[in-house]
């Protein structure tokens, strides 16, 4: 059984940018346990045209330590695309770029278990230790035990309650990749969903329309196609500022804040909805094309049929109060993802805090454990740490918090304020 300073669970991006950051910090010890056998980064979404909504600089590390080795510019010149990434002009990497970068940074890290599924977390009060039970290849279970733990597990794929139990094989945007050879060969293709993965989905098909000429529909429950808004003082709200402006609002204003906001990180490309578009002016010179674009469009029902092999959705235009059904050969649900508690924390559930709606009470330095410094959360607190959350450019200032909680001092300098604006009432002001 091995003995650790921390325990980080998962190896999605923020915990491996944790590895990359706490690497040169003799004093840390950690090990980071995975249960898929690599780190493979949205698979099904590589798109080849595919790129970040966020800047390179918003990689493993940068924005916490410039100097890092583990930085996306060193990947780029180990890899001996620095130069073409700078004629590029372009701050936004492709997605499959980004997948690769992570894997390079994997591999050059000692402490990371792959094909480890943990099945239990389990605490010893007789030394103040997590004991964290895992599976691995093979069936057997191994053990460790650490002061620390960092959940890092990531959101699952969504998939709405009428599409819960539905025959045939309907392909949520995370296996698209590997199932998109199939979907070309069907008469009829229905996207469902608002989000940049519905977007490129409903592109890259609208594509290949003339080729394998097939339908396709791309329905969604927003009242247009909105755009990522991507205005510099909006962006601001990706800060420090904004972080612990939100954290100190009432729990049910951060609630609602929450609904309101989620155009702020799950909006399309501006520039994709111009591709979209101008694709489909392309498309339209020859005569009308295959396609239908269904906005405020709600699904409330879905049915396979075995025998002719076709979904039919039952769906209802919201504004207009209307009910109507629509047949597709294929479906592709776009519908996001969205967390749920790992189960292997029900032997600890005591000690972690909850909120009123049955989540994680994350306290401002990331912890959600009564002693404000045993478990720490990556991701999955929209509610209370706002947009910064699942933003990537704030991944390296969460791990330098959480650095700083394991260390017990500060070894990434941690920014404080760097907005032009305010976001709460002036200090001192009057009533």
């Amino acid at each position: 059984m091995s003995t650790h300073d921390f325990i980080a669970i998962g190896l999605g991006p923020y915990n491996l940018g944790l590895a990359c950051l706490t690497a040169p910090i003799p004093e840390l010890d950690g090990v980071f346990l995975e249960a898929r056998p690599g780190v493979d980064w949205h698979p099904g979404m590589l798109l080849s045209s595919a790129r970040l909504q966020t800047p390179f600089l918003a990689d493993l590390v940068s924005l916490a330590d410039p100097t890092s080795p583990f930085s996306f510019l060193n990947y780029l010149k180990e890899t001996g695309r620095l130069y073409p990434f700078y004629i590029r002009e372009s701050f936004y990497p492709l997605r499959s770029e980004f997948s690769a970068y992570c894997r390079w940074a994997a591999a050059k890290l000692p402490n990371l278990r792959f094909d480890h599924e943990v099945t239990t977390v389990e605490y010893d009060p007789a030394d103040d230790r997590y004991v964290v039970h895992a599976r691995v290849d093979g069936g057997e279970t191994v053990t460790y035990r650490a002061r620390h733990l960092v959940l890092g597990t990531g959101t699952p794929p969504y998939v709405p309650p009428a599409c819960e139990g539905l025959g045939g094989d309907p392909v949520h945007t995370s296996r698209y990749l590997e199932h998109r050879a199939a979907l070309r060969t069907k008469r009829s293709i229905t996207v469902i969903g608002s989000g940049q993965s519905a977007a490129e989905i409903y592109h890259d098909l609208l594509g290949d329309i003339d080729t394998y000429g097939y339908q396709l529909n791309w329905v969604t429950r927003s009242p247009r196609f909105f755009p990522l808004e991507y205005t510099k003082l909006t962006l601001e709200m990706t800060s420090p500022d904004y972080v612990d402006y939100f954290h100190a609002l009432p729990e049910a204003t951060r609630y609602r804040l929450e609904s309101e906001q989620k155009g702020l990180f799950k909006g399309i490309s501006a520039d994709l909805v111009d591709d979209i578009f101008d694709l489909l002016y392309e498309r339209s010179v020859p005569g009308p094309v295959n396609t239908r674009l269904l906005t405020n469009t709600e699904l409330v029902t879905a049915a396979h049929d075995a025998a002719t092999g076709t979904y039919t959705l039952g769906l209802r235009h919201v504004e207009q109060e209307r009910d109507f059904t629509l047949r597709t050969e294929a479906l592709v649900l776009a519908t996001g993802y969205r967390y749920r508690t790992p189960a292997f924390l029900e032997p600890v559930r005591d000690r972690i805090r909850w909120d009123a709606h049955g989540r994680f009470d994350v306290a401002r330095n990331y912890s959600i454990d009564h002693t404000g410094r045993g478990i720490f959360l990556q991701n999955a607190g929209t509610h209370t740490h706002s947009i910064t959350s699942p933003d990537l450019g704030m991944g390296p200032y969460r791990n330098s918090w959480i650095i700083r909680e394991l260390l017990g001092r500060e070894h990434y300098p941690i920014e404080k304020s760097i907005t032009f604006q305010e976001f709460g009432a002036p200090a001192g002001v009057a009533p």
